[in-house]
């Protein structure tokens, strides 16, 4: 499914999205539509405390969900300089950012994609994405199209296309300490 008016619709109306990514297959949503997000994480048997990751096809996209002020300009310039890429920073939340995607945390985490896929969604839906691996919190991330069915059966809506060549999912980094939170 690969048309843009009824991607935007479905995206409107709360639907999930399962879609390849970097490494894994991720399932996402609207952000800003917290029944979406709850659903998504009900999927998952994920608590919201432990926050979700946002995905962007650009910087400018992704820029109204960071307090650019609290960023350092030699770390804007790093973060900056890593996408689009596979690193997610855990960066200042701005105030437009929801709970539901932080968690408890002063801290939102973006990344901005170069996969084809991920950066078409985000520009056909005009949006950030909740990215999150395919999974059941706990268990492995998702790397086969059949096992993706087999465990969401015709709950989510499936995007087309290929895995990137990643082995594992995207390193976390904070913006703030620098400190490498997961991946090398």
């Amino acid at each position: 499914m690969h048309d843009p008016e009824k991607l935007k619709s479905l995206f409107q109306k709360g639907k999930i999205f399962a879609y390849p990514t970097e490494a894994v297959f991720g399932l996402g949503c609207d952000p800003l539509n917290e029944n979406a997000v709850q659903r998504l994480l009900d999927l998952k048997s994920r608590p919201v405390e432990k926050g979700l990751i946002l995905v962007a096809d650009s910087f400018g996209r992704a820029s109204s969900y960071i307090d650019e002020s609290q960023l350092e300009p030699s770390i804007k310039k790093e973060v900056l300089d890593s996408w689009p890429g596979f690193v997610t920073w855990l960066v200042p939340k701005s105030k437009s950012v929801p709970d539901w995607i932080c968690g408890n945390s002063e801290l939102v985490a973006l990344r901005v994609s170069a996969h084809p896929v991920v950066s078409g969604l985000c520009k056909s839906l005009d949006s950030v994405l909740v990215s999150t691996s395919a999974n059941i919190s706990g268990q492995d991330a998702i790397k086969n199209r059949s096992e993706l069915y087999k465990v969401f059966g015709d709950q989510v809506e499936y995007i087309d296309g290929e895995l990137g060549g990643e082995e594992k999912p995207s390193q976390i980094r904070h913006a703030l300490t620098g400190k490498i939170i997961r991946g090398n």
